[in-house]
């Protein structure tokens, strides 16, 4: 199965890991989602805000 990442220093999507771990994001299971990473990063840090304070 490959994976797919995105390099956050060049902003591209990469077959398998091929930058340093430090400058990826992943692995995604499309290069669609891939492409998409920061997104996917913001809906989770928001998901995970909004965890956070109803448990307050």
């Amino acid at each position: 199965m490959t994976e797919w990442w995105f390099n956050t220093r060049t902003n591209e999507v990469e077959e398998g890991p091929q930058s340093l771990a430090l400058d990826r994001l992943g692995p995604f299971e499309t290069r669609e989602d891939a492409a998409r990473a920061w997104q996917i990063v913001d809906e989770r840090a928001r998901r995970w805000a909004e965890e956070d304070a109803a448990d307050d």
